[in-house]
């Protein structure tokens, strides 16, 4: 029996070491005798790596998603300028909230996002190229990982130029807004607390709603159909909650709807006023992102293409 043990024990070591024989490329002991693939981690890196920059060539010579980033910087950046200039200076006690109307255009700015993210994959349902795509990368799961990492670089650093516009922009707009307001008007909060919390969180927002996005038109293969879901998911709870008369159904559909729960993170006067608060609302558009990503990833497995 010590014999056994030992030979296990020196089979066991010549497997790791170097010049131990094929056992020695093609495996490491684990814990209780089990063998593992010593290059299958390596190998599921690489892939990954490859996946992500085809899928970042991909989106830089494809021509419509290419400008559809800048797209969105500009339409965020427009309308917050536009409603912070026609909201005027609103008293605090009316419920002013200056961060918030200079972070209006993220309601804009996420249909290009969305936009953004479907054509990634639907686009290639529509040409064909699925099939290039998949036979590059047999694992389905990574090459859906590569393109949702791709499409939230993208949307990242866009949101981030977006976000940091629309503040910039508010602040020239209305320079009565800025630190130390004048005539009456509330004034923007240092760099700070709740500004941050709402700049960064529209940024977060953004990128949750790509993969929304993502995910739905994995699900259902074509880019009208896709971006029609996407928008109606978005826009129809709003739209709902404001003719719902029920007060208790109203606060309901706020805080379910991906885009009234998500936007709470903008928030950063009269917190107590909301249904929802504000990192709870992120984490309802994340919850809403993960299951259209899960639903996608699986008809992606279990479909042919």
């Amino acid at each position: 029996m010590a014999d056994e043990r030992h030979g296990g024990g020196r089979a066991a070591q010549a497997a790791v070491q170097p010049g131990g024989g094929p056992a020695a490329q093609a495996a490491v002991v684990l814990p209780g005798g089990a063998l593992l693939p010593r290059r299958l981690r390596s190998a599921d890196r690489e892939t990954a790596r490859l996946a992500l920059h085809a899928e970042w060539t991909k989106l830089r010579t494809v021509p419509a998603p290419a400008w559809l980033p800048a797209s969105m910087v500009v339409l965020t950046v427009a309308l917050g300028a536009a409603t912070s200039a026609t909201a005027g200076c609103p008293a605090p006690k009316a419920g002013g909230d200056p961060v918030r109307t200079a972070l209006s255009g993220v309601m804009l700015g996420q249909a290009a996002a969305a936009v953004l993210a479907v054509l990634v994959i639907g686009d290639e349902y529509g040409t064909g190229m699925i099939r290039t795509t998949l036979t590059a990368v047999p694992r389905r799961t990574v090459a859906l990982a590569a393109k949702a990492g791709v499409v939230a670089g993208a949307v990242l650093a866009a949101g981030v130029l977006a976000v940091l516009g629309s503040l910039l922009a508010c602040l020239l707009v209305l320079p009565a807004l800025g630190v130390g307001g004048v005539q009456g008007c509330p004034a923007l909060p240092p760099s700070g607390g709740p500004m941050l919390r709402a700049a960064a969180g529209s940024v977060l927002y953004l990128v949750l709603v790509a993969l929304l996005a993502l995910g739905v038109a994995t699900a259902v293969r074509d880019s009208a159909a896709a971006v029609g879901a996407v928008l109606a998911l978005l826009y129809l709870f709003p739209l709902l909650a404001t003719v719902v008369a029920d007060p208790d159904w109203h606060r309901r559909l706020e805080r379910a709807g991906p885009m009234t729960a998500g936007l709470a993170v903008q928030v950063t006067v009269h917190q107590d006023r909301v249904v929802i608060g504000p990192w709870a609302g992120l984490g309802v558009l994340a919850a809403w992102s993960a299951a259209a990503l899960l639903a996608g990833g699986l008809l992606l497995r279990a479909r042919d293409v």
